[in-house]
């Protein structure tokens, strides 16, 4: 019986995962994904910080009710995009571009959900990053609520905190490394810094993975008691490049954020983190940027609404 019940459980997570597939609008809006690329390189062009700032977007909208777009709806302080744990996200204006675009070329068809996974896609393209396929057919979601996005990861949690917010979402350890070495692109805040740098726990002080020739740099840009709101890059010597050097950093602490620094702590997300930088791995793998796909695609697959579920919005920030 249990064999049974974990085969249908199997199949029906395939069905989910089935409804969303490359191509889903070829035929009802056949120029959505350009008209989405192209709305993303304009903005890239006229605000330099827009790739990482939407990859960022996409993975707060995953982790919160899956991936519905509901991390756009704008209907007062209740909603889900004031949470503590999304601080700092942003990109909101173009997705609402692109769908205004979207609206006025075939409307009522293409959810905000999917322009979110997209606008990721072409964001990581135009940092070099890996080209690859956006499963698509997600509907967006009807509920936004501050409270829900109470359990996202955050750059003070432990390693084990970090595995376990991951895998309720499905993900394993190792896409707890891929999609964390997506910090490898863009900046955050001395805000996120200050307990690292003159609060760590338990013993007080600066976090000890910090070498000791990096510390006083973190300093200078986050002195104690200075502005918060100071931006530094994440990946130290490559912030504007999709690359894996951020887990190079990572092994020679020489990360910028804790959770990132936590990464070497654990010994499985240390293996997997060592697995790219083998002698061997140039020839026989595995490749960053390959199972960095397969991590993001997988990540887009979180709790997603097709069929008759969920809805088609007019405009992102509202329900219709």
């Amino acid at each position: 019986m249990g064999f049974v019940f974990l085969l249908l459980a199997f199949f029906a997570i395939g069905v989910v995962q089935g409804q969303l597939r490359v191509g889903f609008y070829s035929n009802t809006c056949p120029d959505a994904e350009s008209i989405v690329s192209s709305v993303v390189r304009n903005a890239a062009q006229s605000i330099s910080n827009i790739p990482p700032v939407l990859l960022r977007l996409h993975f707060h909208d995953c982790f919160v009710e899956g991936c519905d777009g509901s991390i756009l709806i704008e209907n007062g302080p209740k909603a889900e995009r004031h949470a503590f744990g999304h601080q700092g996200v942003g990109g909101f204006e173009v997705i609402e571009q692109a769908k205004a675009q979207l609206e006025a070329t075939c409307p009522g068809v293409v959810s905000c959900a999917d322009i979110v996974a997209l606008a990721a896609r072409d964001a990581i393209a135009l940092a070099n990053g890996p080209s690859y396929e956006v499963p698509t057919g997600r509907r967006d979601g009807r509920v936004s609520d501050v409270s829900l996005a109470a359990n996202m990861p955050d750059v003070s949690d432990s390693i084990q905190q970090l595995k376990a917010k991951f895998l309720q979402k499905g993900l394993s350890e190792k896409d707890l490394v891929l999609l964390s070495a997506a910090h490898t692109i863009g900046t955050t805040a001395c805000f996120f810094m200050t307990k690292r740098l003159y609060k760590f726990s338990p013993a007080g002080g600066s976090d000890p993975a910090i070498t000791p020739d990096f510390l006083p740099q973190l300093q200078s840009i986050c002195p104690q008691n200075g502005d918060v709101n100071v931006r530094l890059p994440m990946d130290r010597g490559s912030e504007r490049t999709f690359d894996k050097q951020i887990l190079d950093n990572i092994r020679n602490g020489f990360a910028v954020l804790e959770s990132d620094a936590r990464l070497y702590d654990d010994e499985t997300t240390r293996m997997v983190v060592d697995s790219y930088f083998g002698i061997l791995t140039p020839i026989f793998g595995p490749s960053f940027e390959s199972d960095f796909v397969d991590s993001i695609v997988k990540m887009g697959q979180i709790g997603v609404k097709t069929g008759s579920k969920g809805e088609i919005r007019r405009v992102c920030t509202a329900f219709n």
